[in-house]
């Protein structure tokens, strides 16, 4: 039987992130594509809650995020996001992050990242971080502020790393710390272990969905739907388990059989012998 990683259908992911745009390797093309997958593909941890594994293999990835129409979290959507842009011709290296956002001492490498080459100069993409993240790429230049709609990021650097911040009413807040060293897989599968299936990881705990658009950030962490727009914040608690089940379907396009139930504590370390990628039941 054959081991090779099975080939990219930019057609299929094209379609999954309306894109419909030319397919080379550009700044103009770069941008498109970034808006396209961070605004379309949500942000989510809700298969660790189902109890099944979180499989980072091309295949699983297109036949969940694609085909299956679900989100995921960042080694999930910059592995498939690097992909699709290595299918066009983009110059893609693999990098990870400490977190900083809510840190109050230093994390392990537990974000993915990418640094896309082109046009001659180097740009960070980052589709995987949330409703805080990036909507399109950022320069790889540190001092820079890129305003992306409503939002502003800037990079700097600290002590031999780059920082991502973003520019809140306080001031500017730091979401993560990055060298540009190069990743591999074997990388992000010990990182997406820990991730999946720690106790102290907050992605065992409890549903986080997350999906930002030009217009407003749409945020769901436990029971609480946070929507950010034109400067204000508003939240609500969600009544109950159906009614968790009817934002998912409504506001961030993720369909689950009535009844469905995102439980912590049920998070499996590394295989499943049911319900394969991209299911829902």
């Amino acid at each position: 039987m054959s081991t090779e990683e099975p080939s990219f259908d930019l057609d299929a992911y094209c379609a999954r992130i309306g894109y419909s745009g030319e397919r080379v390797p550009t700044p103009a093309v770069l941008d498109a594509l970034h808006l396209a997958h961070a605004t379309h593909i949500p942000f989510e941890n809700l298969d660790i809650l189902l109890g099944r594994p979180v499989r980072l293999d091309l295949a699983s990835l297109q036949a969940k995020l694609v085909a299956g129409r679900r989100g995921g979290y960042c080694f999930e959507q910059n592995t498939l996001f690097a992909a699709a842009l290595e299918s066009v011709g983009f110059r893609v290296t693999r990098l990870a992050a400490r977190m900083r956002f809510g840190a109050t001492r230093i994390l392990p490498r537990t974000h993915m990242l990418l640094r896309v080459d082109v046009a001659g100069e180097p740009w960070l993409a980052d589709v995987g971080f949330g409703g805080e993240g990036l909507l399109e790429p950022l320069p790889l230049a540190p001092g820079r502020e890129a305003r992306q709609y409503a939002w502003a990021y800037r990079l700097t650097e600290d002590a031999g790393q780059w920082v991502l911040q973003s520019r809140h009413a306080g001031g500017w807040l730091e979401l993560y710390a990055f060298t540009l060293e190069p990743q591999y897989a074997v990388d992000f599968e010990m990182a997406n272990h820990y991730t999946a299936t720690h106790p102290s990881s907050p992605f065992v705990r409890a549903p986080t969905v997350q999906l930002p658009t030009p217009e407003a950030r749409y945020i769901l962490r436990g029971d609480a739907f946070t929507v950010e727009r034109d400067g204000e914040t508003s939240t609500r608690t969600l009544a109950g388990d159906e009614a968790l089940l009817v934002v998912l379907a409504e506001t961030f396009g993720l369909h689950f059989p009535p009844g469905t139930r995102f439980r912590p504590g049920t998070a499996v370390g590394g295989r499943s012998e049911t319900s394969p990628p991209g299911a829902v039941t």
